[in-house]
């Protein structure tokens, strides 16, 4: 059977699901997408786009009291609230949520030009090859943040059934929350709940110092907030490359940040207008709002998934292999659902490898050894390929080369006061295996870095590349050129 006379319905419209469908639909296929809350998911609507968007407007407010370093002077004493620029959190979600629309817009009417079809509603497993579909609105009006593909939809105005020959389930997660801290959406709140705040956070109280935390942290800081993050851990981003980190940390201390290692929070409460967080060693801290980014949970409760035979983590992840496979003939499942990596890069890589499989077309397993990843704090932390922690604990025989970009020409011109370039060559082959930059764009300097581990570049056909100079880029280079200097 060719992939024209084959029909696939995604469940699920994030980037994993309409990545797939895109594909799917080039390949001949008929494609069906269902979608609860709207198209691009919560990457795009309540999560990547919108908190991207937030930190932008954070850096852009930054400017100016960074201004004073570089000879531009205002009238007020060089921070933003003194010179009269400040934040007003209503226009500034408005916008976001506008960016946010818009976008969900545009990927709808490439999806449509595709000739993809869109079912706004909940979709489970209803038996082999068959998916039901329950066409609604979501409930909103609790306030809850619900399993955007369970059954709790208001105004559901029928329930059909479409057979397919192949089935993408591409549901994401949600924020996980305490049964001791529970969210009331205005005053203990998810990162999902933050877009409808109508006033700045006096003082924001963050739970959680992993990429989301750390992100929104740095962000409200920029918008004029009091922040304070509880990390569970010896420093915040305990995930990332250490130094990288540590670098994060300093600058946030630095900036007026306060932030609380090896506190672990045990429960959040609300008294009137305050928000108290106990730690579990007994300490309370009161702020007038609490972040909760203590992970995410799968979405994949209430949709029929282990009578149809599709294997669940102990977590409640769906088990895929690497192209994507779960353990029910003709199912797969791609993005934050299936807990590989949490990132919309892998999930759209993900269902574009699970589609390509599943219609018979040429694919190669995915391979996160080459996925390059971004924190958008400032500096930012980009890394691709092996980590510092592979080469010390042995896993890597490789060696490592780090400059700090005080001494970058253009980063002293930038007035860049924080950062660095890392690079990882195997020993012998000098095969560049990975990297780390810690700078302003890093998510645009890592760039060169994973094309060079793609394609397994040594150092020598790294540094022989001409960069311009003055730039940032020159640095890699010159990491690249310091390796090969380097023997045993």
């Amino acid at each position: 059977m060719s992939a024209a006379d084959r029909s696939v319905v995604v469940i699920g419209g994030g980037p994993g699901g309409y990545e797939a469908a895109l594909g799917a639909a080039q390949l001949g296929a008929e494609v069906t997408v269902v979608e609860r809350a709207g198209v691009g998911g919560a990457a795009v609507l309540t999560d990547c786009v919108p908190s991207k968007a937030l930190i932008a407007t954070a850096d852009f407010m930054d400017r100016f009291s960074a201004a004073k370093r570089i000879g531009v002077h205002f009238d007020g004493a060089g921070v933003p609230r003194d010179q009269g620029v400040t934040a007003h959190i209503t226009d500034v979600n408005s916008r976001i949520m506008g960016l946010a629309q818009t976008q969900s817009r545009d990927i709808a009417e490439r999806l449509e030009s595709a000739g993809i079809e869109i079912v706004q509603g909940a979709g489970r497993l209803a038996g082999a090859g068959v998916v039901e579909i329950v066409e609604g609105i979501p409930d909103v009006e609790s306030g809850e943040e619900p399993s955007p593909h369970g059954a709790d939809l208001a105004e559901a105005d029928s329930s059909r059934r479409i057979e397919a020959d192949v089935i993408l389930i591409a549901t994401g997660a949600r924020p996980r929350v305490m049964d001791t801290a529970v969210p009331d959406g205005e005053r203990i709140l998810t990162w999902q709940q933050i877009w409808d705040l109508q006033e700045l956070p006096e003082h924001l109280i963050v739970v959680g110092s992993g990429v989301t935390g750390a992100e929104l942290a740095h962000a409200y800081l920029g918008l004029g907030c009091q922040v304070t993050l509880i990390s569970s851990r010896d420093r915040v981003l305990p995930g990332e490359d250490a130094d990288a980190a540590n670098v994060v940390e300093d600058v946030f201390r630095r900036r007026g940040m306060t932030v609380l290692n090896r506190s672990r929070a045990g429960a959040v409460r609300r008294e009137g207008e305050e928000v108290v967080v106990t730690l579990e060693d007994g300490r309370e801290v009161t702020g007038s709002h609490a972040m909760l980014a203590v992970g995410s949970i799968p979405n994949t409760t209430d949709m029929g998934l282990a009578e149809a035979g599709v294997s669940l983590t102990r977590s409640g992840h769906i088990e895929v292999d690497r192209v994507s496979r779960t353990s029910a003939p003709g199912v797969y499942a791609a993005g934050d659902c299936t807990g590989v990596l949490p990132l919309a890069s892998v999930a759209a890589m993900q269902g574009r490898i699970a589609v390509a499989h599943a219609l018979g077309d040429a694919v190669a397993p995915l391979s996160l050894g080459r996925v390059s990843s971004n924190i958008f704090t400032d500096p930012e932390i980009a890394t691709v390929g092996v980590s510092q922690a592979d080469i010390d604990e042995g896993r890597v025989d490789a060696r490592a080369v780090m400059l700090p970009l005080t001494k970058n020409p253009r980063a002293k011109m930038q007035n860049v006061q924080d950062g660095f370039v890392k690079l990882f060559a195997r020993r012998g082959s000098q095969t560049i295996v990975g990297g780390v930059v810690v700078s302003p764009r890093a998510s645009e300097l890592i760039f060169p870095i994973a094309l060079a581990v793609a394609n397994r570049l040594n150092v020598d056909q790294f540094s022989s590349t001409f960069t311009v100079y003055p730039s940032m880029s020159g640095s890699l280079a010159e990491a690249a050129r310091q390796l090969h200097e380097i023997t045993d």
